[in-house]
C-alpha cells in the first residue's frame, strides 16, 4: 500500500486526532551570553490532509517551528504530538528513528547522492529499517511512479533537469510512506515554470491524501496550498485557509 493510499484512508475514517499538534511551544538560543527567544508559545494543529504553506521573514521562527515538526530539534518547553504520540522529551535515538518512518523531507538542493541513480536514490531510506532489499526496490520504483518520472530510474542526477532531480526527491520523501510530508522551500532552486510543475505534482499527493508542510518566502508558490500560516517575531501573526491555486 502506497504513502498516499494510506494516507487516504486515514483521513477518510477519521483515524486519530491531528497528525501534528503543537501545544505551547517555546524555543530559545543561547548565542553567547544572550538568549534568543525562536518560538514564543506557539500552538497549532494539523489535520490529515491539509496542505500547509509557512511563511515569515527571516528570524520569523518559521524554520525553527519545521525543525521541532521534523525532530531535528526539540522544544525549550511545550508539548509536540506527533499523530497523537508526544515526541517532544524524545532522546535522539528515538527522534531519528521517528524521522525516518512517518516524516518525509524534500529540500531546495535536492540532496541526491551523485553516484547513484534515481531508483537507487529513492530507495535509499529503506535500508535503515528492516525491509527486504526487493520491498524496498519495489516501493522505490512506485514513488517514482506517483511522481511521473519512473522512466528516468537508471538516470544519475547528472543526468536530470533541476525538476527531475527535485521529483526525485519528493519519490526518496515518499518511499517510507510518511505520515506527513515537510518540504523546505521546494522550489527556491527552480524557474518559474518548473517550479509550477513542481507544486502540481504537491498537490496531485495532497489531493490523494498526503499531509504537506511546506516553508516558502514566496506568495505565489504559498498559494497552492489550502492553508497559509505567517509568523512574525516567533509568533503565528496570521493563519487563513484558501482555497489553494490551480
Amino acid at each position: 500500500m502506497s504513502a498516499v493510499t494510506e494516507a487516504r484512508g486515514a483521513a477518510a475514517h477519521g483515524r486519530a486526532q491531528a497528525v501534528v499538534r503543537i501545544e505551547d511551544i517555546h524555543k530559545y538560543y543561547e548565542m553567547g551570553e544572550n538568549s534568543v527567544h525562536a518560538l514564543r508559545g506557539v500552538t497549532l494543529d494539523v489535520a490529515a490532509g491539509e496542505f500547509v504553506a509557512v511563511m515569515g521573514a527571516s528570524g520569523s521562527g518559521k524554520s525553527t517551528l519545521m525543525n521541532i515538526i521534523g525532530c531535528l530539534d526539540r522544544p525549550s518547553s511545550g508539548r509536540y504530538f506527533l499523530e497523537g504520540a508526544d515526541v517532544s522529551g524524545l532522546d535522539r535515538r528515538s527522534l531519528a528513528e521517528i524521522r525516518n518512518k512517518k516524516l518525509g523531507f524534500v529540500f531546495q538542493n535536492y540532496n541526491l547522492i551523485a553516484r547513484t541513480t534515481a531508483l537507487e536514490n529513492v530507495a535509499l531510506p529503506t535500508l535503515y529499517t528492516k525491509m527486504r532489499r526487493e520491498e524496498g526496490l519495489k516501493r522505490a520504483e512506485e514513488a517514482l511512479a506517483l511522481v511521473n518520472i519512473a522512466d528516468r530510474k537508471k538516470h544519475y542526477p547528472s543526468q536530470m533537469s533541476g525538476g527531475q532531480q527535485q521529483r526525485v526527491a519528493i519519490a526518496r520523501a515518499l518511499v517510507n510512506h510518511p505520515s506527513i510530508l515537510l518540504a523546505d522551500e521546494p522550489t527556491g532552486s527552480l524557474d518559474s515554470a518548473t517550479s509550477i510543475e513542481i507544486m502540481e505534482v504537491l498537490q496531485s499527493l495532497n489531493r490523494k491524501g498526503l499531509t504537506i508542510m511546506m516553508v516558502t518566502h514566496e506568495a505565489d508558490i504559498a498559494e497552492f496550498a489550502k492553508r497559509v500560516i505567517v509568523f512574525r517575531d516567533g509568533m503565528i501573526q496570521r493563519d487563513e485557509r484558501t482555497r489553494g491555486r490551480g
